[in-house]
């Protein structure tokens, strides 16, 4: 992959977010991935972003362009330094929410990608990373 299917954001003001979720859809439109995978996508790395911005005090996304067996898809990860998920059994659990934001929850963006990976340790931060794999 050419390194300009990588991009590094900061996630620091709800612009930032913004600007995330601009430049996620302008890669799933770019692997031709279907509105409603579009929408997917984009409405949890939306959810995402605004947890590493509220929960996580700041952080970074880096989206990228990817391929494996053929297939293209889209990976969004994100990463902040804060206080990290002390019950990541109840963050996941389907419902649960935080409050504030879309409703979603963790368990809800994993439902709208292909694959989601969660790595979290109180006092150290977390990392979610996800993918949407064009059919």
């Amino acid at each position: 992959m050419p390194a300009s299917d990588t991009a590094t954001l900061p996630i620091c003001t709800g612009d930032d977010v913004v600007r995330l979720r601009q430049l996620v859809r302008t890669r799933a439109l770019e692997i031709r991935l279907s509105l409603v995978d579009q929408t997917k996508l984009v409405t949890a790395a939306s959810e995402l972003a605004r947890n590493t911005l509220v929960h996580g005090g700041s952080g970074s996304a880096v989206v990228e362009t990817v391929e494996k067996g053929g297939r293209r898809g889209v990976r969004a990860a994100f990463v902040d330094s804060g206080p990290g998920i002390p019950d990541l059994d109840l963050a996941m659990t389907a419902g649960w929410t935080s409050g504030g934001g879309l409703g979603l929850g963790l368990s809800g963006a994993k439902r709208l990608v292909d694959e989601f990976d969660i790595d979290t340790e109180v006092g150290r931060g977390t990392s979610v990373t996800v993918v949407k794999w064009a059919r």
